[in-house]
């Protein structure tokens, strides 16, 4: 398994953060303010330059108010078989 933060995979998960920050109408600082963290982080996220784990993904999910589950459901088909 490739590692690398600069994978196919790797940009249709940032892209599906993006549209799903997008879709629950918020800016890069307000859903920063929701997850108690800095607009920069946000915005590193975004760009691909940080990543999330689980648990931080779900948290993001939460102050999207996006359910975490069928997110991620979403994202699995449109990763499609790896």
């Amino acid at each position: 398994m490739r590692k690398s933060i600069h994978s196919k995979g790797q940009d249709v998960l940032v892209a599906a953060l993006r549209r799903m920050r997008r879709d629950a109408g918020l800016t890069q600082i307000e859903l920063a303010q929701r997850l108690k963290t800095s607009q920069s982080v946000v915005s590193k996220v975004e760009r691909g330059e940080r990543r999330l784990d689980v648990l931080e993904l779900r948290q993001w999910c939460t102050a999207a108010d996006t359910d975490f589950a069928e997110w991620v459901a979403k994202l699995h088909r449109r990763l499609g078989r790896g």
